[in-house]
Parts: structure tokens; C-alpha cells; sequence
């Protein structure tokens, strides 16, 4: 080949960008391949941009861990290079006396994950928070934030770029195949189809990491690896509203959804959503007729909310492992010695908490890059 590469990233979202800095900073030559003419283009940024605390997943998960992990690390990065954040703290509520069983649950796995500043609160204890919030009882989540992701991901692009990691974009990876050697890649740009040998490959291609995996021969069926994409629409609150909560506040998750929220933004802006539905193929547009849903789950914890107070402002798609009703699913991040493929490392269903755990991510990730 007339190329090679050390280690080649596929995918320049924020997990790909903070891998990319994270491995340029510990002296490894980088190359990241990105399809679309910019990062984080996609789930990136199109999410919440929270700082997730750490209570929704099991103990002893890549999630959970990750989680608390990367998000200490985040607010460091935060603090160090002044990328905008506010630690607004949220409000976890049960609705009605039927979920307090289940927010008490939520609150013990919180604590078992680390988190350790978590607090329980009465109906009157919320109230003296949230005035404008109706609920029967709450934890309150403090360490939780907001941020700037991209602030955050022009970060992760400029450190890993100081570093040596070389960027390309509008290249898309159409084949990988083993070789004694490493991997040779094959990306489409505009000149054609382009290949190149490289020793490590690092699959952190987000909703399209599955088909990623396929092209180096992986059965991604029976391999666990199919992604589910789970699509969520975000409705804008009038700004006459935006004064009447200072905290985001959350459902009960149901399962592994989080359901519909309220958040706010580092402008002062309210939005609620997003909801989660399951879709065939990748479509950014925006389904209105979802206005009342949205409005009618919002207001049992919000009652000052009015229907014509929501208008449509983005849409964002999650790469889900589990599909409609099923279990909990962790994320995979594994080099795949075990299916004959060295130095060959995926990273698949990378949802949430992925933009806090990112940092976290970068550094499993090259911890197994050693190995």
C-alpha cells in the first residue's frame, strides 16, 4: 500500500475526537477518517448537552462507571480551558405516590454507583426548590450540568491536531479487510476509492459503527452488534416560561428511557424532550403531530406549561443496542482478538451517557490499545 497508518479512527464525534486526542497526546500517530465535510455533525450535537451524573445505569456497567468517571474529567476540562458549563444540579421526580418505590431504587443505585451527592427529597423539600413543580417526591441530582459540546468537541479537535492527529474529512470507510500485517481500509472521497494499510483500527463510527463492524467481517447479528435507531424530537418552551424552573427535571425513567424532560441551556433557553421513537433508516426531519404528546407529559410535573407555548426547534437519533421493551443494554467497547481481529477495537451503541463519559471512553479505549 502506498499509505500506512499507526491508528486509524473511524468517526469524528466527540467519542472519536476525544479517543484521537487522547491517543495523539500519549505519542501515538493518528489519522481520523470522518464521512460528513465537519466533526460532530450528527449525535453529537444534537443531544441534551448534560452532564449526566451517573444513576440511571446498573452498577459495575461501562455505562455507570464511564459515566461518573468522565464526568469528573469533563468538568476538569471544563474548568481548564474555559469551555462554557453550568452545574445546574436536576430533579429526578415520581409523579404520583405509585413511583416513589422506584424513585427510592434509582436512588440507591445512584449512590452504588459513586455518586455520592445525591439527595432524597420530600414533597415540601422540592417545592422550596422548584416552586413551579409538582411532584410527590424527587432526588436531587447537584453535580449535574450543562455544557457547551461544541465548545467541548472544538477542543478535543485542536489538542488532538497539536498532537499530530490528521483529520479527513468527507471520507467515508467502504471496506476493511484483515491482513497479517493490520488492516487494509478502503475510503471514498471525491476522488474515488482510495486504500491504505494501518496497524490499529478504532470503530467509534456512531450510528453507523454496526455496518462499520460488517465491513471487517463480523456478524454484527450474532455478535450482539445490530443497532436500533431510536429518534427523539426537541420542542423549544416560550420564553416568558423559561424563568419558572432553574434545574432540569426529569421522569422516572421507564426501562431504558429516560422520557420526555425538561432542559435548559447556557442562553437561559427551556426545552423539553426529547421522546424516543424507534425507526427503520436515518431521518433528521421533524414530526409535529408529536406537539401534544410532548406538551400532555410535560405538564403532569410542570403545570404552568401551555400547549401553545412549544414550537419545534431539533431532532437528534440515538444508536440504541435494545430495541422497543427490551432489557438494559452496556455499551461495547472491545478489541476483537477473541473473533481473530487484533488491533481491531468497536465501540458500538455509544448513546447516552456518551458525551459525558467521552473522556473516560478515550482512556479505556487506549488502555486496551496496549494491551
Amino acid at each position: 500500500m502506498a499509505l500506512e497508518i499507526e491508528t486509524t479512527i473511524i468517526g469524528a464525534g466527540v467519542v472519536g475526537l476525544a479517543i484521537a486526542a487522547e491517543m495523539a497526546e500519549r505519542g501515538r500517530k493518528v489519522f481520523v477518517f470522518e464521512k460528513n465535510r465537519d466533526f460532530g455533525l450528527e449525535t453529537s450535537s444534537r443531544n441534551s448537552e448534560v452532564i449526566h451524573s451517573g444513576i440511571y445505569y446498573p452498577q459495575n456497567t461501562l455505562k455507570a462507571n464511564l459515566c461518573v468517571e468522565g464526568r469528573a474529567l469533563l468538568y476538569e476540562l471544563c474548568e481548564k480551558y474555559e469551555i462554557p458549563c453550568r452545574k445546574l444540579g436536576k430533579m429526578t421526580v415520581a409523579i404520583e405516590d405509585s413511583q416513589i418505590k422506584a424513585l427510592e431504587e434509582l436512588y440507591e443505585q445512584g449512590k452504588s454507583n459513586g455518586v455520592t451527592d445525591i439527595i432524597f427529597l420530600s414533597r415540601q423539600e422540592l417545592k422550596r426548590l422548584e416552586p413551579n413543580v409538582e411532584a410527590r417526591a424527587a432526588i436531587f441530582s447537584p453535580c449535574t450540568g450543562i455544557l457547551d459540546s461544541y465548545a467541548l468537541m472544538n477542543l478535543l479537535y485542536t489538542k488532538a491536531k497539536e498532537n499530530g492527529a490528521e483529520f479527513v474529512f468527507n471520507s467515508e470507510v467502504v471496506g476493511i479487510e484483515k491482513k497479517s500485517l493490520g488492516y487494509e481500509v478502503k475510503i471514498k472521497d471525491r476522488e474515488g476509492i482510495c486504500p491504505f494499510m494501518t496497524q490499529m483500527v478504532v470503530n467509534s463510527g456512531g450510528l453507523y459503527c454496526d455496518k462499520i463492524a460488517e465491513l471487517v467481517g463480523i456478524d454484527i447479528i450474532s455478535a450482539g452488534y445490530q443497532l436500533r435507531y431510536g429518534k427523539g424530537e426537541y420542542f423549544i418552551v416560550n420564553s416568558s416560561k423559561r424563568h419558572l424552573i432553574k434545574r432540569l427535571i426529569y421522569p422516572i425513567p421507564k426501562g431504558t428511557i429516560t422520557g420526555i424532560h425538561i432542559i435548559l441551556d447556557l442562553e437561559g433557553r427551556m426545552r423539553v424532550g426529547p421522546d424516543t421513537r424507534y425507526i427503520k433508516n436515518i431521518d433528521y426531519s421533524f414530526d409535529e403531530t408529536q406537539k401534544e404528546v410532548f406538551y400532555h407529559s410535560a405538564k403532569k410535573f410542570f403545570p404552568c406549561l401551555e400547549l401553545d407555548d412549544l414550537e419545534p426547534e431539533s431532532t437528534g437519533i440515538r444508536a440504541k443496542l435494545q430495541g422497543p421493551g427490551e432489557p438494559f443494554r452496556d455499551f461495547i467497547i472491545t478489541d476483537e482478538k477473541e473473533r481473530g481481529l487484533p488491533g481491531f477495537i468497536n465501540l458500538i451503541g455509544i448513546e447516552s451517557p456518551g458525551l459525558t463519559a467521552a473522556p473516560a471512553i478515550a482512556k479505556y479505549v487506549c488502555q486496551l490499545a496496549t494491551i
